[in-house]
């Protein structure tokens, strides 16, 4: 006889297997963050442990949309949702075709967008997007104006939420009441800004290097440009540039490549036809040393240098990912941790950067130390970027890194959500749509000597902007370890000090910034 404990335990058994098999995806809440579907994809992998740990890149269709819209589509059948991203050549960049000194407009439309159209309240637009489970994004960047939605893939669900997007879209009216709003609220940002100096530092930076460039002040704009916007030039910023020709869209979910193909062409027909945009300027790299002081009480001092870098276009940009993640992008393996930490004990942490943009955007590196190591931390940092650009390139080093970022990609279309923000980016930057699939092929094939060129040249130690934030700095001081290392005949040994005490958290700033500081750019590759 079996005892009633055993029966308990035996269907507990058998209902863990049924869920296994099947889970109760209608009653999943659908969620922007990826873990989620992460997860689900986990545990419907259960049935196939022998692939689950397999990763093959995604079919990618290039969509031939009637209305000349660059449609990309990866079709997904493991649950029942649809994700769409619509990116617009619409980012901060675009704030001064609107009105001149007016930075913040795209920030400022994408937090408005929902807030409430001719027919229908914020609240209403809310309400509906809640009936039907539906989740709406939208962002502005420098370079990119990001509208996501996330649906399930059943009609009943979907088409109320694309009629709401559409409507979103085509008739949002960005009421004074609404900016006056985000204008009463600005107050806890700015205060979040000024607590930080390595946001504070990266403001100053790009205002340093870019000038007059449109890519120059923050994308949330200042307290004082934004305080100056209507909600007529809201308007013009979304006819101007939230239209069908200034778009590409993206796909990835429980479609068909035609029923995928009807959606992106139903979406393109609704909106304004518009234009593309104009190309934006190149901007002006400096000859020299720059270097700006943020005078602060901290006990810390915090670097950031850099200059100019390249394009997303460039055909070096491959090369110059993996010089980056040799030289600061890889944490205790890198360049930096290793002469700056490592060796030295200067800082926690020291990394680098490439950011790449529809015209030349930053490389750039920083840390944080005590203000008595300021000057020969600096010294060592610059060195090594000279070494890095001069001397041959580690082979090991090199095998390692590329092994690395070949095993990290696969990250990159690991969900849904991944998927489409991939589809959104190659599709701005006009990328081929094998480009995750050949991605293996062209990381292998650059060697030594392709990254050696590519270093040589895209960096440049003689031509640093530097920003430090700390008590009081000798720029004249500075500046002369700067000269000495790029003058071996003239160049003081590197410090070589043993590993000092802990360094203590950097202390708050208080330094009048931005209002707010959204991410410079979306997580894509």
């Amino acid at each position: 006889m079996i005892k009633p404990y055993f029966l308990t335990a035996l269907s507990g058994l058998f209902l863990t297997q049924a869920c296994i098999a099947d889970v109760n995806l209608e009653s999943v809440t659908l969620d922007h963050n990826p873990r989620v579907l992460k997860s689900i994809a986990l545990l419907q992998s259960l049935k196939s442990p022998q692939t689950a740990m397999q990763f093959n890149a995604p079919y990618v269709h290039d969509l031939k949309n009637r209305y000349k819209v660059r449609s990309l589509f990866v079709e997904s059948q493991n649950l029942p949702i649809v994700d769409i991203q619509l990116t617009f050549n619409a980012g901060s960049a675009r704030d001064e075709e609107v009105a001149t000194g007016l930075h913040g407009i795209a920030n400022m439309a994408a937090q408005l967008m929902d807030e409430g159209t001719e027919k229908y309240t914020a609240n209403e637009i809310a309400r509906a997007f809640e009936r039907v489970g539906a989740q709406l994004s939208v962002k502005a960047y420098r370079d990119m104006f990001i509208v996501k939605l996330r649906v399930l893939s059943h009609p009943k669900k979907l088409e109320p939420a694309l009629g709401m997007l559409m409507e979103i879209l085509n008739h949002a009216t960005f009421k004074k009441s609404s900016i006056n709003l985000i204008l009463s609220n600005t107050q806890v940002g700015q205060k979040q800004i000024q607590e930080n100096p390595s946001r504070m530092m990266n403001v100053q930076f790009y205002r340093a290097l870019y000038g007059k460039h449109p890519y120059a002040e923050p994308i949330s704009g200042t307290q004082r440009s934004i305080s100056k916007i209507t909600p007529l030039q809201l308007k013009q910023f979304s006819n101007q540039f939230l239209v069908a020709q200034n778009m590409n869209i993206a796909i990835t979910g429980q479609l068909s490549a035609k029923e995928a193909l009807k959606l992106s062409e139903r979406i393109a027909g609704n909106l304004k036809q518009g234009e593309k945009a104009q190309a934006l300027p190149e901007p002006i790299d400096k000859s020299s040393f720059d270097i700006r002081h943020i005078a602060s009480d901290s006990s810390q001092a915090h670097v950031m240098m850099g200059h100019l870098g390249t394009s997303r276009f460039d055909s070096d940009r491959l090369a110059l990912e993996i010089a980056n993640q040799m030289f600061g992008g890889s944490g205790f393996n890198s360049i930096l941790m290793q002469e700056l930490r490592v060796k030295r004990g200067y800082t926690y942490g020291a990394y680098s950067t490439f950011s790449f943009s529809q015209v030349p955007g930053t490389f750039s590196f920083s840390y944080s130390t005590r203000q008595d190591q300021l000057l020969s931390s600096v010294q060592v940092a610059h060195q090594a970027l000279i070494d890095f650009v001069t001397q041959p390139i580690d082979l090991n080093q090199l095998a390692e890194t590329k092994a690395g970022m070949l095993r990290a990609f696969p990250n990159n279309y690991s969900s849904n959500a991944n998927i489409n923000a991939q589809l959104g980016a190659m599709g701005f930057y006009h990328q081929a749509a094998d480009y995750l699939s050949q991605y293996p092929k062209l990381l292998e094939k650059i060697n030594a000597q392709d990254v050696q060129n590519a270093i040589q040249k895209h960096l440049h130690p003689e031509r640093l902007t530097l920003i430090v934030v700390n008590d009081q700095l000798d720029k004249t001081a500075l500046e002369t370890r700067l000269k000495q290392n790029l003058n071996p005949h003239t160049a003081q040994p590197l410090p070589t000090e043993n590993l000092p005490k802990i360094l203590n958290p950097p202390e708050k700033e208080v330094i009048d910034l931005p209002v707010s500081f959204p991410t410079d750019a979306p997580e894509a590759i």
